[in-house]
C-alpha cells in the first residue's frame, strides 16, 4: 500500500498541519480523527488495516487529517464563542487548503468524497458532509454526537448554530442543500452498549430529522453489547464501506 506523509504551514490556522495519504487510486475518503486525535490515529488503532483491501483494490484512496479540537470545541480555557471561531478557521483551512490538496492529488478529478470518522470524528464527518454537499456525497458517521452542548453548554451564537447538525438541519429549506443530500449515500451508526447513551440519543434524533426532510439515510443501531470503542468501529467501517462502494 502506498503511504505518503505531507506537512505544510497553514496560513488560515497559523501553524503546521500534517496528513497522510493511503493508496493510489479510488474514491477519495476523508477521515476525521476522534477528539483531539492526530492524522495517524486510524493507522495506530488498526483502522487502516481493516480497510486495506479496499485501498489495495483501488476502490478508495484515504486522506487523514489533524484535529484542532483542543484549540476549538475542547479548549475549556476559552469562551465558547472563541471555540466556535477557531472551528470556523478550521473549516476555512479544510475548504481552502485541504480540499484543493485532495483534488490535486487525484489529478483534478471532480468526483466527490466520502466523509467518515468515529466519536468526535463522527460529529466532524457529519457536520462537514451536511455543510459542504458540493464536496461530499457519502457519509459514514460512527458513534458521533450531533449537538455541541457538552462543549458549549447553553451558550449559542451564529457559528455554533451552523456547526451543530441538530440545530441547523431541522430548519434547512434551501433546495441546493436538500437536493444534494437526497442524491447522496448517508450512513449513521452507533451501538447501545457502554458509553454510547449520548451518541444513541443524537443518532435517533438525527434519524427523525432526516426522515422529516425526505432525505434517505441508513441509520443503523447496533446491539446492547456494542460499546463506544475501537474494536466495534473496526467492524463497522469495513462493513459499511463495502455497501457504499
Amino acid at each position: 500500500m502506498n503511504i505518503e506523509y505531507h506537512k505544510w504551514y497553514s496560513n488560515n490556522l497559523g501553524r503546521d498541519m500534517e496528513l497522510k495519504v493511503y493508496g493510489n487510486y479510488g474514491k477519495p475518503m476523508v477521515i476525521f480523527p476522534a477528539q483531539g486525535g492526530r492524522f495517524y490515529e486510524f493507522e495506530d488503532f488498526g483502522m487502516l488495516g481493516v480497510i486495506q483491501p479496499f485501498i489495495d483494490a483501488g476502490r478508495v484512496k484515504v486522506f487523514t487529517l489533524d484535529s484542532v479540537d483542543r484549540e476549538s470545541w475542547a479548549n475549556w480555557s476559552i469562551h465558547p464563542a472563541d471555540r466556535a471561531n477557531r472551528h470556523q478557521v478550521f473549516d476555512r483551512y479544510f475548504m481552502e487548503e485541504y480540499v484543493p490538496f485532495i483534488r490535486n492529488h487525484c489529478a483534478g478529478s471532480p468526483q466527490k468524497f466520502i466523509s467518515t470518522g468515529v466519536s468526535m470524528g463522527g460529529y466532524h464527518s457529519c457536520n462537514f458532509f451536511f455543510r459542504h454537499p458540493d464536496v461530499f456525497d457519502v457519509l459514514i458517521a460512527l458513534s458521533g454526537v450531533y449537538k455541541l452542548d457538552r462543549f458549549v453548554g447553553d451558550y449559542t451564537d451564529h457559528n455554533i448554530y451552523f456547526n451543530e447538525p441538530l440545530s441547523y438541519l431541522p430548519n434547512l429549506t434551501d433546495p441546493w442543500y436538500l437536493d444534494q443530500y437526497r442524491q447522496s449515500k448517508i450512513i449513521i451508526c452507533c451501538g447501545q452498549g457502554a458509553w454510547e447513551d449520548e451518541m444513541l440519543a443524537d443518532t435517533l434524533e438525527i434519524k427523525h430529522v432526516l426522515e422529516s426532510k425526505g432525505i434517505p439515510a441508513w441509520v443503523d443501531i447496533w446491539g446492547n453489547d456494542v460499546n463506544h470503542d475501537w474494536p466495534w468501529w473496526k467492524k463497522m467501517l469495513p462493513y459499511f464501506l463495502d455497501k457504499v462502494l
